[in-house]
């Protein structure tokens, strides 16, 4: 809980540099969060069947896009790329592709133009 909470703290931070964990188990609370708040809405009738979204669960998407867009920039910066490259994500399949490999690679070990390694400074 610790990284997800860490992630909001720095909701609109996109310097520096954000470990795999921390934005793997941030995508997770997420999607915890999401199919919870997607199970209230249909409970509660608030559930909109031609948009796939509901109330709760709509204003959750609108609260944690730019903490979302933020965290994945800085694991882009984590593995030497530049924030630009999540706009790969627009080419169809080949871009969630290429996106995916980027976030599951490790960490640059040594310090890069984007900051320190975060493995070396986080105890958790």
């Amino acid at each position: 809980m610790n990284w997800y909470l860490d992630v909001l703290k720095n909701y609109a931070t996109f310097g520096g540099r954000a470990r795999r964990k921390e934005y793997w188990m941030f995508i997770l609370f997420n999607i915890i969060i999401s199919i919870v708040l997607g199970f209230i809405d249909g409970l509660i009738g608030t559930y909109n069947i031609e948009s796939g979204f509901g109330l709760l669960s709509g204003l959750y998407s609108l609260a944690i896009l730019i903490p979302s867009l933020a965290v994945s920039i800085r694991r882009l910066h984590d593995t030497d790329r530049s924030g630009w490259w999540l706009l790969i994500g627009f080419i169809p399949l080949i871009g969630a592709i290429v996106l995916l490999v980027f976030m599951l690679l490790d960490s640059t070990p040594e310090q890069n133009k984007f900051g320190a390694n975060p493995k070396e400074s986080f105890a958790y």
